[in-house]
C-alpha cells in the first residue's frame, strides 16, 4: 500500500459524536437568549430526555413557559422539581409565586414567596421577592380570609373543634352555622359542619354541605378529603377509589394540606401515600400534635417500618399517655376508644367549659373502680368550674343519695341508658352527652323529672334518629318496658329541650 493511500484512509475516518443532555441544554440556553422560545423548548425537552433527573434543565424549561404566559405548564415543572428532583431548590418557590400571582391565586403566591424569603435570606431573587410580597400585601383584600382571620373567628372555630372532639355534635352544628352566617366564605366552617352532620348520622346534610363547598370553592382540599372519608365509612368502594385516585395526584405546598392528605389516607388504610406525606413533613422539620405522630406511627408500621413506628409511638405517649394500648401492633386494638375508667378522658371532660361534659365525667366516675380516688382528687375537690348542680352530683356519687329529685332522676336515667349501651365508646359518648345536655336545660326550666326509663328511651330514640340508625318507637318502647304512647310523650319532651 502506498503512502498516499494511507493518508487518504486517515482522512476518510469518521469520528463518532453522541449529543448529551448538556449539549442540548447549552443549545436551549442560546435559543432562549435569542428569544427563540419555541426552539429553546425543543432543545430543553430533548435535554430532559437524555438527563431526566437534572433539575436545572427542568427549571429552565419552566422559566421559558412562564415567558410564554404558560403558567400552568411552568408550575407543573416547578412542582416536579420540588417534589421529586430537588426539594432544596428554593428559587422554584419564587418562580411559583410569580406564576400564581399572574394567575390571580394570591394566597398560593403569598405562601411560596414567604417560604422563599424565609429559607433564602441571601438568595439571588430576594429583592424581587420582597417587591412581590409588597404587591401581594397591598392586594390583601383579595386574599382568602384564612390569611387574615379575625380573633373572634379563630375563637369560634376552636370552640367548634372542641365540641366536635368531645362528641357534642348538636352544639357544634349551632355554633358552625353562626360562623357561616357571619363569615359566608369561611370554608373551614363548612367542612367542620359537614363532619358534625356526618357524626350525627345526617348523611344527606353532610353531603350537601360538602357539595356547596366544592361548588363555591372548587378544588377545596379539605372538602375532597372529607368526601373520601364519608365514602369510605359508607362502604362506597367505587366512590372511595375514585376520590382516592384523584387525591393521590394532588401535590399541595401548604403544611396544613399535606397533613390533611396524610391523615386522610391513613384513616382509610392507604398507608403508603400517607407515609410519604408524613415523611415529607418530618424532613421539613414539622412538629405536629399528637394526632400527627399517631397517624405517622400507623403509616410507618403498616408499610413495614416497625422500628420507626415504635419510635414515633413513644412521642404519641409523651403527648397523650391515654393512647397506651392503641398502638398499631396491639393485637386487641379497638378503633373506638373505651371511655369507661379512662383517666385521660375523664380529666379532659372535668376541665371542659361545658357543664354537660363535666356531668358526664362525674357519671363515669360513679362507674369507676377508682371512684374513691377520683372523689379525693384536686380535679374534683378544687374544680372552680363546678356549679352548685355539679357539687350536688359529687355529693350524691359519694353518699348515694341527695335532696334533689331532679338530679337523682337524671343519674338514674343515665344508668338506664348504661344498661343498654355499655361499654361506653366514643360513639356511645354522644348519647350520654345528649342526655346531660337535655337534663341541664330541663333543670334550668325546673321541669319535674319522674320516669327514668321513659327519659332514657326517648333520648335513645332521638339520638338514633339523628344518626339515621334504623329504629322504631315500638321496639325502643319494648326494650325499656314502656307503652308506645308514653314513649311518644317523652320524645316530644326531649326534642323540645334538645332544640
Amino acid at each position: 500500500m502506498s503512502k498516499n493511500s494511507q493518508a487518504k484512509k486517515s482522512k476518510g475516518q469518521l469520528l463518532s459524536f453522541i449529543p448529551t443532555g448538556e449539549y442540548y441544554f447549552s443549545k436551549g440556553l442560546k435559543a432562549f437568549h435569542r428569544r427563540d422560545f419555541h426552539k429553546a423548548i425543543k432543545y430543553l425537552k430533548r435535554a430532559m430526555q437524555l438527563e431526566p433527573g437534572e433539575p436545572m434543565i427542568v427549571c429552565q424549561l419552566a422559566i421559558i413557559h412562564t415567558e410564554l404566559g404558560e403558567y400552568k405548564e411552568s408550575n407543573e415543572l416547578l412542582h416536579l422539581i420540588l417534589e421529586e428532583l430537588d426539594e432544596e431548590m428554593m428559587e422554584c418557590h419564587y418562580f411559583l409565586a410569580n406564576n400564581y400571582a399572574h394567575l390571580g391565586y394570591f394566597k398560593d403566591a403569598y405562601a411560596h414567596v414567604t417560604l422563599y424569603l424565609r429559607e433564602e435570606e441571601d438568595g439571588e431573587f430576594v429583592e424581587d421577592a420582597e417587591d412581590l410580597l409588597e404587591i401581594l400585601t397591598l392586594e390583601a383584600d383579595d386574599l382568602d380570609d384564612e390569611l387574615y382571620e379575625q380573633d373572634d373567628l379563630i375563637k369560634k372555630q376552636e370552640q367548634a373543634k372542641e365540641l366536635l372532639e368531645s362528641g357534642h355534635f348538636p352544639k357544634a352544628v349551632k355554633l358552625l352555622k353562626d360562623v357561616i352566617e357571619e363569615f359566608p366564605e369561611y370554608w373551614s366552617a363548612y367542612n367542620n359542619l359537614a363532619l358534625a352532620y356526618f357524626y350525627l348520622g345526617e348523611l344527606e346534610k353532610a353531603a350537601k354541605t360538602l357539595d356547596l363547598v366544592m361548588e363555591k370553592n372548587p378544588g377545596n382540599l379539605h372538602a375532597m378529603c372529607n368526601k373520601l372519608v364519608f365514602a369510605y365509612f359508607q362502604k362506597d368502594e367505587k366512590e372511595t377509589a375514585a376520590i382516592s385516585n384523584v387525591l393521590k395526584k394532588v401535590k399541595p405546598i401548604l403544611t396544613e394540606h399535606q397533613f390533611k392528605l396524610g391523615a386522610t389516607f391513613a384513616l382509610i388504610g392507604e398507608y403508603e401515600p400517607a407515609y410519604n406525606w408524613f415523611r415529607k413533613l418530618y424532613k421539613q422539620g414539622y412538629e405536629g400534635d399528637g394526632s400527627y405522630y399517631y397517624w405517622f406511627s400507623y403509616a410507618a408500621y403498616f408499610t413495614g417500618k416497625e422500628q420507626l413506628a415504635r419510635s414515633l409511638w413513644n412521642k404519641v405517649l409523651e403527648l397523650n399517655p391515654g393512647k397506651a394500648g392503641l398502638e398499631p401492633w396491639h393485637e386487641e386494638h379497638l378503633a373506638a376508644e373505651d371511655f369507661e375508667d379512662h383517666d385521660t378522658t375523664i380529666l379532659k371532660k372535668l376541665d371542659s367549659d361545658y357543664i354537660e361534659e363535666r356531668l358526664f365525667a362525674l357519671f363515669l366516675i360513679s362507674l369507676s373502680e377508682k371512684k374513691e380516688t377520683w372523689l379525693l382528687s384536686k380535679e374534683i375537690v378544687k374544680n372552680a368550674k363546678f356549679s352548685s348542680l355539679e357539687n350536688q352530683y359529687v355529693n350524691m356519687v359519694k353518699v348515694g343519695k341527695i335532696d334533689n329529685s331532679q338530679l337523682v332522676v337524671a343519674h338514674e336515667t343515665a344508668k338506664a341508658l348504661y344498661e343498654h349501651h355499655h361499654p361506653i365508646g366514643s360513639v356511645e359518648a354522644g348519647l350520654y352527652l345528649m342526655w346531660f345536655s337535655v337534663f341541664v336545660e330541663m333543670s334550668e326550666a325546673n321541669v319535674a323529672l319522674k320516669n327514668k326509663d321513659a327519659l332514657a328511651a326517648a333520648t335513645e330514640y332521638v339520638w338514633k334518629k339523628l344518626r339515621n340508625e334504623k329504629s322504631s318507637q315500638k321496639l325502643v318502647a319494648q326494650q325499656y318496658g314502656l307503652s308506645s304512647s308514653t314513649l311518644r310523650k317523652y320524645i316530644t319532651l326531649v326534642n323540645g329541650y334538645l332544640q
